[in-house]
């Protein structure tokens, strides 16, 4: 049997600690499918005392992740302490400048200097692996690195945030507000005392810009994406999806069109009956469309310790069983050196129309006034329906639902900026998207 693999695991916190009990408890097992026994042989952490549940007497303690990186008796470097810059950066970028192999859960890292750490990577002939950064449990990062070559790419999208998706799910099955279901997220575990990361679609932004990159073979442009969190959904607007047949999913969206690459997250209406609707709680799901295979979905748990361990593992297992000298699969699908200038495109025609919800003032001539403003920016309507009194608190405010055909974006929004220019607007009015199947369309 060949050496073992020496591992060092810079973060201790709920993946690194399921990680280490995994191999730990599983170690002749992998040994077997491995080729060769894989071992931990060091870890760093900011608190050496804590208990964590695992057994750390026979590793090397680091206090700093960059000595570790630097020092340690290791010939893989894993990081899951997360941030893009910091400790994480210098300890990643110092393990491969060694020659050191890397794996890592951090998505913001990668979003922001993968381009870089993969150039260094493969100047080095290491691999840097990052299953776990992108939907936890779900392999669509090999997916698109390896099984689907010679698949052109059309789109990708996906719910790729637990945190949103677990409080869109409840908000929907209970009828409770967003901030009485993020309350209940904290309290369980799945958002952060400080949520704004996730909820205001960041989280998802990431990761969509790093699967944009394998898909396409640009460069990373995480600050390209259009951007819009769940923290204006109201329980209204929930029940009026449900009513027109639709839940609403915060969807990461990226696709190759005429005039570049169009990358977007924001809530999204999808057919009660679709498969994507059916993706509840903290669960992710990535669908990819191509031209060979056509339309691939994966679905699985999207964080938590183990499903996050289960992908670093796997990424551990793929160092393990390959060659010394052997070719190597680019880090990000394509040499880092040939990545394309990434090329903004314009919004496209929005194939599955828009809802709009308006809260008005109660006279005569609103009506006639919101629908003229539609007809002037060349936007047509599949519905506009107002609400009925017994649903509206005070009673001279009116809700407005409009529902349009394909429509520009931009036509949307002039529409949406004319309407609030009347002065019988109350609130901010709320305009998502809705996905209908291809056949639909």
């Amino acid at each position: 049997m060949a050496d073992a693999l020496k591992i060092g695991i810079a973060g201790l916190g709920t993946v690194g600690a399921s990680l280490v009990r995994i191999i730990q408890q599983k170690s002749n097992e992998l040994a077997v499918t491995c080729g060769r026994p894989i071992i931990i042989t060091a870890v760093s952490a900011r608190d050496k005392t804590r208990d964590r549940g695992i057994d750390l007497s026979a590793v090397t303690w680091f206090d700093r992740p960059e000595e570790l990186a630097e020092n340690g008796d290791i010939d893989v470097f894993v990081e899951l302490m997360g941030g893009a810059e910091g400790a994480a950066n210098v300890s990643v970028r110092t393990a491969l400048q060694r020659g050191l192999h890397v794996v890592t859960a951090n998505k913001a890292l990668l979003a922001y200097h993968g381009v870089e750490l993969a150039t260094i990577a493969e100047e080095k002939g290491s691999l840097l692996n990052f299953e776990a950064a992108v939907a936890g449990g779900i392999p669509v990062i090999k997916a698109l690195r390896e099984s689907l070559t010679g698949n052109a790419v059309s789109r990708i999208y996906g719910i790729m945030n637990g945190t949103c998706n677990y409080i869109l799910t409840k908000m929907e099955k209970e009828g409770l507000s967003f901030a009485e279901c993020l309350k209940e997220a904290q309290r369980l575990g799945y958002a952060e005392a400080d949520p704004a990361f996730d909820i205001e679609g960041n989280d998802t932004a990431h990761k969509l810009a790093i699967l944009t990159t394998l898909a396409f073979g640009n460069r990373i442009a995480a600050d390209d994406i259009y951007l819009e969190g769940i923290t204006n959904i109201s329980i209204e607007d929930i029940h009026a999806a449900a009513e027109l047949g639709y839940r609403i999913k915060l969807l990461g969206v990226a696709q190759r069109t005429d005039t570049g690459i169009e990358q977007r997250v924001h809530p999204t209406m999808v057919p009660v009956d679709s498969v994507i609707a059916q993706v509840d709680g903290v669960t992710n799901a990535v669908a990819i469309e191509s031209d060979v295979l056509g339309e691939l979905l994966m679905v699985g748990p999207g964080a938590g310790g183990n499903a996050t361990a289960s992908s670093v593992l796997g990424d551990i297992a793929d160092i393990a069983k390959s060659q010394p000298g052997a070719q190597r699969v680019p880090v990000l699908g394509h040499p880092a050196k040939a990545l394309e200038p990434y090329r903004k495109a314009q919004m496209q025609s929005h194939e599955g129309g828009y809802f709009i919800r308006l809260t008005v003032l109660d006279r005569t001539g609103v009506f006639a006034s919101v629908a003229t403003r539609m007809a002037e920016n060349h936007i047509s309507l599949e519905s506009i329906v107002q609400r009925s009194k017994q649903h509206l608190a005070p009673s001279h405010h009116q809700t407005i639902i409009l529902v349009t055909h394909a429509t520009m974006e931009e036509s949307v929004r002039k529409a949406v900026a004319s309407i609030k220019s009347e002065g019988y607007l109350f609130g901010e009015p709320q305009v998502i998207r809705i996905e209908r199947p291809k056949e639909e369309a």
